[in-house]
């Protein structure tokens, strides 16, 4: 499915970037803090995923802590508008009822607006961005913060030599306000697209109502089937930002970074080259946080713009890849902004 700002909806208005902040807890695991624990090295981890360090959550913290900590630093940047609605793309919630997004607009003094959670899983954040942005541009809203938060190490086997290196916990936030067609951080369009037929390729099968008990084995934790993942991966990644520049009427030699989901950096690196981008054009941050899930790509722009990366008017491309499967990319250009707080 796709659709545009640049069409429809009310004329001339349209969502607009405003704010934005990333989180990520203080503990930190190295790879060889890793090699330590499940005996793999330093090398065969970086070698086959690019990440060096992943940060975890304290054990005592949740999802919902990561988030507003996230969604602070976003209203701090965008000056504190009087947001309309909170949307919280998480797999990960405090608890499977009830949601989390409530909870986190109220410790951000936001206790009487719409709050709901969007699960899309490492698509989260681009799903979300859609929602919010569609309730900007239809009226239903002036502004929305949207977070997203995962701690998937709760998800994983801490033992499981192949999934465990892969994550880590950490939240990203965007503030949208309602702007006009040509506004420097104007959401131009989206592309979203799921195939249930391939919803055992990453799954947690125990916890939900189809095996609401804690199971014996390996259906307690996070399985995936590495291989057939970084294929559909790419894949998809590479078409749905193809049809999101032809949509938004960019040759990808206009295009001033992608942002994709920092799961794997050869996968990163695949999509990059199908779209006939150099590799300083395809910005990477999962060497120093690991895949954070939904959390990835918001997390990663705001890396991007505190590098000084991103400026006003340059051209972003946001694609993602989750279990699901879904996938969903976006474009957009990138606002005049207050320098992150640290």
């Amino acid at each position: 499915m796709q659709f545009t700002t640049q069409r429809g909806g009310r004329a001339s208005r349209t969502a607009v970037l405003a704010g934005i902040g990333g989180w990520v807890p203080p503990g930190r695991l190295t790879n060889a803090d890793l090699e330590r624990r499940l005996g793999v090295s330093d090398e065969w981890i970086t070698s086959r995923t690019g990440i060096t360090a992943r940060h975890v959550n304290d054990a005592d913290a949740a999802t919902s802590d990561l988030a507003v900590s996230a969604g602070s630093r976003a209203l701090d940047m965008a000056g504190h508008p009087a947001v309309d609605v909170v949307v919280l793309a998480t797999t990960t919630p405090d608890f499977p009822c009830p949601a989390t997004a409530p909870s986190v607009a109220a410790r951000l003094g936001l206790p009487n607006v719409p709050a709901f959670d969007v699960n899309a899983v490492c698509s989260g954040f681009v799903y979300g961005l859609s929602v919010s942005t569609s309730m900007i541009v239809s009226g239903l809203a002036e502004s929305v913060l949207l977070i997203a938060a995962d701690t998937f190490t709760t998800l994983v086997n801490p033992q499981d030599q192949v999934v465990a290196p892969l994550f880590g916990d950490g939240a990203g936030a965007v503030v949208l306000r309602a702007g006009s067609f040509g506004d420097d951080g104007q959401v131009l369009a989206f592309d979203l697209g799921s195939n249930g037929n391939q919803a055992d390729l990453i799954i947690k099968s125990a916890g939900g109502s189809r095996h609401p008990l804690p199971l014996d084995g390996d259906r307690d934790y996070l399985r995936m089937d590495g291989r057939a993942v970084f294929r559909h991966a790419v894949r998809r990644m590479t078409a749905s930002s193809s049809d999101i520049l032809r949509t938004v009427g960019w040759d990808s030699a206009e295009l001033d970074l992608l942002v994709g989901h920092q799961a794997n950096l050869r996968i990163l690196r695949a999509v990059a080259t199908n779209l006939g981008l150099p590799e300083n054009r395809c910005y990477v941050n999962l060497d120093r946080v690991g895949n954070t899930a939904a959390a990835s790509i918001p997390l990663a722009l705001a890396d991007a713009m505190q590098a000084g990366l991103l400026a006003p008017g340059k051209k972003v491309l946001l694609t993602s890849f989750g279990a699901g499967s879904t996938w969903a990319s976006a474009a957009l250009t990138w606002p005049k902004l207050d320098h992150l707080r640290p």
